[in-house]
């Protein structure tokens, strides 16, 4: 019975360090009542009576920031960003300005019937205004776009031409006939997109009679102009400035290499002569098939008889 009552070896002992009498005899009656506080025995404990704990050694200043990092606060913040606002409100001002001065443009350019038109093609240089997609009626659109194909066929042809004639050129054949396939080009190209694909352009998009004949005009002369060139008779310098049939057959026999680029010159020219007769047709087929001929004929004879009188 007596081993039931036995104390547990593990319990926590209450440790009082009060209960020695010898510590009791060092401690003053009025430790517990605001008097001095003191230890006789070994001075280990200093006195509070009066007296206040030592302070502290001031810590290091880069105690609170890693590894010494400093931050530096301008003092002229305030003047910098009230200096940035007022530039950013003056470029506003000025882009409102412009924006305002666009639109005035553009009012008084729509107010005078004058068509503004972004440049978006080729894409990679723009040059003209070409959008058949989103500006020429469906049921013009595939016809438009065979004379789009006409005109760049033009552009291929005479650039082979300039090709084949500098190789014969090179092969001794002068620089009359060079000059002359360079004025070919510099001026063919940007003449046929003035004289016929533009007036078509506008007027499959303003369905215009006026700029249809202007058209038909000007693009008989472009398929007078591709027969002339594949057939390239020898009237002016031989007709060797033309990668025609006749000089083909006449440059074959002094170099074969040149003949070869004479002829594929010659298979273009006949390319473009039919695509061209083509679309001729069926710009006519609808000119007629719309009234737009009877249109026509009636603005004729209303513009001479205001001539007449």
């Amino acid at each position: 019975m007596a081993g039931r009552y036995e104390k547990n070896p593990f319990d926590e002992e209450e440790v009082n360090p009060f209960s020695d009498p010898a510590v009791r005899k060092n401690v003053a009656p009025s430790a517990f009542g605001g008097g001095p506080f003191y230890m006789s025995g070994t001075g280990s404990v200093p006195q509070a009576s009066g007296s206040r704990l030592s302070p502290l050694p001031p810590e290091p200043a880069d105690f609170y920031n890693d590894r010494g990092a400093t931050i530096d606060i301008p003092l002229d913040g305030g003047k910098d960003l009230k200096k940035k606002e007022k530039e950013l409100q003056a470029k506003e001002t000025e882009l409102r300005k412009r924006e305002e001065a666009l639109k005035r443009r553009e009012e008084a350019a729509s107010r005078a019937g004058i068509v503004i038109e972004e440049k978006n093609w080729p894409p990679f240089f723009p040059i003209i205004h070409h959008d058949i997609a989103n500006e020429i009626p469906i049921h013009l659109q595939r016809i438009q776009y065979f004379a789009f194909a006409s005109f760049l066929g033009l552009t291929l042809c005479l650039f082979w031409n300039v090709i084949a004639v500098s190789a014969n050129w090179i092969k001794g054949g002068g620089v009359k006939i060079w000059f002359l396939a360079i004025i070919y080009l510099i001026s063919g190209v940007p003449g046929a997109y003035v004289l016929w694909y533009r007036p078509l352009y506008r007027a499959s998009k303003t369905d215009s009679a006026l700029k249809f004949g202007w058209f038909f005009l000007f693009y008989m002369i472009h398929i007078v102009f591709v027969i002339y060139a594949a057939v390239a008779p020898p009237i002016i310098f031989n007709g060797r400035s033309f990668t025609g049939i006749l000089p083909a057959i006449s440059v074959i026999d002094r170099s074969i290499i040149v003949g070869i680029f004479y002829f594929v010159g010659f298979g273009l020219f006949c390319l473009e002569a039919l695509l061209s007769i083509w679309v001729i047709q069926q710009v006519y087929f609808y000119f007629r098939g719309s009234g737009k001929a009877a249109e026509m004929k009636k603005a004729a004879a209303r513009s001479a008889m205001q001539a007449a009188i």
